[in-house]
């Protein structure tokens, strides 16, 4: 969303001020509430600036609003996000980020595996029953009308009406 960036014009020559954001523009940006937003700072994994009692999320959030997002989608839990994140503001640089990340995918990876290998067992299960309930329906024949219950049904039972 490029109508939510604010950013301020430089001095000819003074070096591009860096683009900053409400919490409400970023909210809007994600599609999150900005209660969300909050919740992802108590949980320190945003850091925003404070200028009295407004927060100003810079180009560091507004990415690590991106990694936390791709993350959760992945089924990352925000501990791992956490950690990779802390990672990437390490001194360590990249690669032991990357690699952190490559085990967290590796571990996702096996526990959708898992779930997947459920997920057959369940069907094949399912596909069992149906099989065996339709089988069960063709012996039993064609449906058989059951008379009608109730004074009405006895009325015309009897022939006399009501």
């Amino acid at each position: 969303m490029t109508g939510s960036r604010r950013t301020s014009t430089p001095e000819p020559g003074a070096p591009p001020r860096e683009a900053h954001y409400s919490i409400s523009q970023l909210a809007a940006e994600f599609a999150l509430t900005t209660r969300a937003i909050r919740f992802y700072e108590d949980e320190g994994l945003l850091a925003p600036r404070r200028s009295g009692q407004s927060r100003i999320y810079g180009e560091r959030e507004r990415t690590r609003v991106k990694l936390i997002l791709r993350g959760k989608r992945l089924g990352l839990a925000l501990a791992e996000i956490r950690e990779i994140l802390d990672l990437y503001d390490s001194r360590e640089g990249d690669r032991r980020q990357l690699a952190r990340f490559i085990e967290a995918l590796e571990h996702r990876r096996r526990q959708l595996e898992v779930q997947r290998g459920d997920i057959d067992a369940l069907l094949d299960e399912i596909g069992a029953i149906e099989r065996d309930c339709r089988r069960r329906l063709r012996e039993a024949g064609p449906e058989r009308s059951t008379p009608p219950r109730g004074r009405a049904a006895a009325s015309r039972a009897r022939g006399t009406g009501d």
